[in-house]
């Protein structure tokens, strides 16, 4: 029996590396050259690991909304209350327009606006994250209902649906340039919604 040649990278950092390209660059501006570089890896090693750029990129938006929702849900069970909750994702949104550093917005969102409408596999894997992070949120305003927080006669799930349009939108707004002024006002708007 011919047993293969053991990996000599860490196929998780590789992983990692190349979400982290997709998401700076784009899928359709980041060549394989580009992937080879950030991952450091070979050719054969990419296609043996990987088998192709879709399938790579499809990996790592899995990994993109797995990260960003195991995530939330560890800040909604550490946070005081649901609406403290809430409240702290819409502050770093703030402190991220503040930041000086590269803002690449939301990797599902900009994969919705590059590709979501002409491929359907890509399309499949956003329209689960958002709606796993849609969960999260109405969970969020679930819990914010029971403490008093929230009035029960709004609907949790339309509610969490604009939570999430709402970040959706303020995300791109951060990643076009808005400044920290202008995303703290519309943040203070969508939280007086919820009231």
């Amino acid at each position: 029996m011919t047993v293969g040649r053991p990996r000599e990278f860490d196929i998780n950092q590789a992983l990692e590396a190349a979400m982290r390209l997709f998401w700076s660059q784009g899928y359709e501006a980041t060549s394989l050259q580009n992937l080879l570089k950030a991952m450091g890896i070979s050719k054969s090693s990419f296609y043996e690991a990987f088998g192709s750029k879709h399938q790579l990129f499809e990996q790592c938006l899995t990994l993109y909304a797995n990260t960003l929702i195991a995530s939330f849900r560890e800040d909604l069970q550490k946070a005081k209350s649901g609406l403290i909750f809430i409240e702290k994702v819409m502050k770093s949104l703030v402190e991220e327009a503040s930041s000086k550093g590269e803002k690449c917005g939301c990797l599902m969102v900009n994969t919705t606006n590059e590709l979501a409408q002409r491929d359907k596999i890509i399309a499949k894997l956003v329209a689960n994250g958002t709606k796993s992070l849609q969960g999260v949120f109405e969970e969020a305003v679930r819990r914010a209902q029971k403490e008093g927080d929230i009035p029960v006669r709004k609907a949790p799930e339309v509610l969490s649906s604009f939570l999430v349009s709402s970040l959706i939108g303020l995300k791109t707004m951060v990643k076009g340039g808005a400044d920290a002024q202008t995303i703290r006002d519309v943040c203070g708007v969508t939280m007086t919604t919820l009231k």
